[in-house]
């Protein structure tokens, strides 16, 4: 199933090399699965004849489907992703209740239209993966330090309250390691590299570690939790802390809805949050590569690719620290998810799960 998800369709001989294991035992092993519809034969057009080539296997989309949610500042996010990983849908909404149970409603009642639209019912739910902001009170990470507009969501057991609420197993995990997931998954990490780190720039700063297609939690679920290292009281290359410099400069926005309209005027403004941004990031940048060696770096928010494109541009590797394993600058690359990475990673949670286990 890793292999098929990370390479794509390969056929049983492919597999059978892949896997250092013989044709026989690779039969029973597909068959086993292709009877739980986990996975599929390619489809193809052509008829079958014995000079066919050998017909490839793939993780069947139909196995099932899962849903992931988020709330950025102002705006809630549901997306569905089928068992392949593909997005099914996604959509946003204006949504500022702190209230975790008002989330919960909101979520069942999108999910479930989402569902209806996308002729779901009927089909197997794998469950719902809710990205938090906040770092892990807990060493199962149910409950959470959460950030100060989600206050009344701090050091709950959410886990509990969801599946209350919403009727469906859940899945809690830090949005940052959701954004990583999403990255690996469906922005094609895992066939770039093994081991990756995001950067979200979402209510404050995070970081999703992938160190050989696992989620690297730690001891207490907070590995990543890169925004301790700069202060609440003082400027920090977050989302939240740009929409704050745009009101301080006079600028009337309080949440992501219709950003670049709102922000048209105050193009100097964003400018000088992307340069000293990049001044911040820099050194995270510099000790993940001590740390955790990856291959790849991703940059991540729901802020526009092209402030995200700025910031990479300015950071100075000339300043940095790079050992000798590494050759040239270090592989930084921008979220082609467009905002969504988060979200997307929440709903692939139920089937990361399965992949791991």
């Amino acid at each position: 199933m890793q292999v098929l998800r990370s390479v794509g369709g390969r056929s049983r001989k492919q597999l059978a090399g892949d896997l250092a294991m013989s044709a026989s035992k690779l039969t029973r092993l597909s068959s086993n699965l292709l009877a739980h519809g986990l996975i599929e034969e390619c489809p193809s057009s052509e008829p079958v004849t014995p000079g066919r080539p050998a017909v490839p296997l793939r993780i069947s989309p139909d196995a099932g489907y899962a849903v992931g949610a988020m709330l950025h500042r102002g705006l809630m996010e549901v997306a569905l992703v089928d068992y392949a990983g593909g997005v099914i849908a996604h959509s946003s909404q204006p949504f500022d209740d702190p209230d975790p149970r008002v989330f919960a409603a909101r979520v069942t009642e999108s999910m479930h239209a989402m569902a209806i639209e996308n002729r779901l019912l009927g089909r197997r739910l794998l469950g719902v993966g809710i990205g938090v902001p906040g770092s892990s009170l807990s060493p199962e990470g149910n409950r959470r330090w959460t950030v100060d507009s989600l206050g009344a969501w701090r050091g709950i057991d959410l886990k509990t309250l969801f599946e209350e609420h919403i009727g469906h197993r859940i899945w809690i995990e830090n949005d940052a390691n959701t954004a990583a997931l999403a990255e690996y998954y469906v922005g094609g990490l895992m066939r770039r590299c093994s081991t990756a780190v995001v950067i979200l720039l979402g209510h404050g700063i995070g970081a999703g570690i992938i160190v050989e297609g696992r989620i690297l939690r730690g001891a207490m679920a907070s590995a990543g939790e890169i925004g301790c290292l700069y202060p609440n009281n003082r400027p920090r290359p977050s989302t939240l802390d740009l929409l704050m410099t745009l009101r301080e400069a006079g600028c009337e926005i309080h949440s992501l809805v219709d950003f670049e309209a709102v922000v048209a005027g105050y193009e100097d403004v964003v400018d000088a949050w992307v340069r000293r941004a990049a001044s911040q990031i820099a050194p995270i940048i510099n000790w993940g590569l001590a740390w955790i060696d990856p291959g790849e770096f991703v940059i991540s928010s729901p802020l526009p690719n092209r402030i995200l494109r700025a910031l990479v541009e300015h950071i100075d590797f000339g300043a940095m620290h790079i050992g000798d394993h590494v050759s040239g600058v270090p592989i930084i690359s921008v979220s082609t998810l467009e905002g969504a990475a988060a979200t997307i990673g929440a709903a692939l949670l139920p089937i990361h799960a399965t992949a791991v286990a």
